[in-house]
């Protein structure tokens, strides 16, 4: 077995996903580095378009069932040094729940006052501005 580098570790897919005026954020039960509250994510699988990935984890972690809407950005985090791909998608069906207990502590819906307190650090700009403009 080889030792793969950081770059060549698969990109991350993440879900921006709003309803009734919050977007959905998920906490890991194991932080990544500051990263506690987060958007439903994970990696890209081989072959796999980064959209589809955002769709998968958001059913595999929330039960729920999105649909991308558009590719967001992407960009390195900063924190964790790994490849972010944020896609905008929004709910075909399913109520959110934990569904993936052994990697998600719990769910919330946030507004975007509230996202602060969630996510003090910032956000990537182009979801800021996603967000902004779907619940601004």
């Amino acid at each position: 077995m080889t030792q793969q580098n950081a770059d060549e570790r698969p990109g991350i897919a993440a879900a921006i996903v709003v309803h009734e005026g919050r977007v959905l954020m998920v906490r890991r039960r194991v932080s990544e580095g500051q990263l506690s509250w987060q958007f439903p994510a994970g990696e890209v699988e081989p072959s796999e378009a980064r959209e589809d990935a955002a769709v998968r984890e958001t059913k595999e972690e929330t039960g729920l069932d999105v649909t991308a809407v558009k590719l967001l950005g992407e960009r390195i985090h900063p924190a964790t040094g790994r490849l972010m791909c944020y896609t905008a998608c929004e709910i075909v069906g399913g109520s959110a729940y934990v569904a993936d207990a052994d990697e998600l502590a719990e769910l919330a819906w946030v507004t975007l006052a509230e996202m602060p307190q969630y996510v003090p650090y910032g956000l990537f700009e182009p979801v800021q501005q996603h967000l902004d403009s779907v619940l601004g």
